[in-house]
This record gives structure tokens, sequence and C-alpha cells, in this order.
């Protein structure tokens, strides 16, 4: 199986809450996650996590800095995925039609929600590197 590329978007609100989505389609449906899927051809990265989160939840984000790369391999698939952080400059909030739902949620209601592998340990990355890049 050839490895996929792909890409996420953490994004934080003024309060800072985390933008999440509830997966409509395998692989993890019903978990929730930051925006994302898989690079097209011919799209560079930044262009990539911008269609992810316009496609995903109806916000126009400015593409940041990488967070981290992650990998999520099982069987069926194998996805290489690189994590940035994003800001909302446009748009409004409004589930596309692969996902379920789209929110900003909170640290203290992340326990309530079936989440990604990872994500917990992946979030506190990119609220470090997040602190940094807002102060810019």
């Amino acid at each position: 199986m050839t490895p996929r590329v792909a890409v996420g978007a953490f994004v934080f609100d003024g309060a800072g809450r985390v933008l999440l989505i509830e997966r409509g389609q395998p692989p993890g449906a019903g978990l929730w996650t930051v925006p994302g899927g898989k690079l097209e051809p011919a799209e560079t990265l930044a262009q990539a996590v911008a269609r992810e989160v316009r496609e995903e939840t109806g916000l126009v984000a400015e593409v940041g800095p990488l967070v981290c790369v992650v990998e999520r391999i099982a069987e069926g698939y194998h996805y290489v995925i690189l994590d940035y952080l994003a800001r909302v400059i446009g748009g409004a909030l409004d589930p596309g039609s692969d996902v379920r739902a789209a929110k900003f949620v909170a640290d203290a209601e992340l326990d309530a929600l079936p989440l990604t592998d990872g994500l917990v340990a992946v979030l506190a990355r990119a609220r470090a590197t997040h602190a940094t890049w807002a102060s810019r």
C-alpha cells in the first residue's frame, strides 16, 4: 500500500477553543478531529490546508507554520499527515457535506467527545506553537 499525503489544520478562536469536525466518512466516521484531508494533484500543502478548512467548515483560513507530522496506518490505508496552524480570516461556520458537525471546542469539552487517536497530544503541541505564532 502506497502512503498518501494528507494535511490537517489546528484553528483556534479568540477564546482558545479549537475547531473540530465530526467525521462523516471512513476512516474514523463519528470521531472528532481537526479539519483535513488528502493532498490533491498539483496542490501545495498550504492550498490543501486552506481548501480542507473551507470545504469542511465553511471558514476561510490563513495557513501558518507546520505543527507536526503524524502517521496513521491501518488495514487499507497509510496516511502521512502534516498538521499546520491556521487562523480564520473569513467565511461562516457551516459544516460541509462530508462532515456531520463542526464547532469550536474548549479543552474542558474534549473528554466528552470521541476523538481520533493521538489528537490530544498533537493538540498540546499545536497550542505551544500557536502561542508563538499568534504573538507575531
